[in-house]
């Protein structure tokens, strides 16, 4: 079993920055790839990034440019820097962990991981 805790979130201005990390515990080695996502009120939670276990990584369309997703295996901790935020980025932001070695192209589908954490609040005004 692995557990996931995200930290990093807070109030920014729009055109701020901010660095999301995400602390994994337990079972580590069983983890290949990770994920983060986001939710905001009344939306359903949606893939934000994802970085396989070769380091290749992906992004969806809303945040290419802007924002990069990275990892250090050897503290197992996953990372989200995001930079020239919007107010549309205002959401809850999830980490997530996957046994997958390579998540595809469907790498935003929440059932391609099996850990989660609980979240922390990004808000952009």
């Amino acid at each position: 079993h692995v557990q996931l805790v995200e930290s990093g979130g807070g109030s920014v201005q729009a055109g701020g920055s901010l660095r999301l990390s995400c602390a994994a515990s337990g079972v580590t080695y069983s983890i290949h790839s990770m994920g983060w996502f986001r939710q905001a009120p009344g939306k359903a939670r949606e893939g934000v990034a994802a970085i396989n276990d070769n380091g290749s990584s992906t992004y969806a369309d809303s945040v290419k440019g802007r924002f990069t997703i990275s990892r250090d295996i050897a503290n197992s901790t996953l990372f989200l820097q995001m930079n020239s935020l919007k107010p549309e980025d205002t959401a809850m932001y999830y980490c997530a962990a996957s046994p997958l070695y390579y998540l595809g192209s469907s790498w935003y589908l929440s059932n391609k991981y099996v850990s989660w954490g609980q979240g922390t609040q990004v808000t952009v005004s």
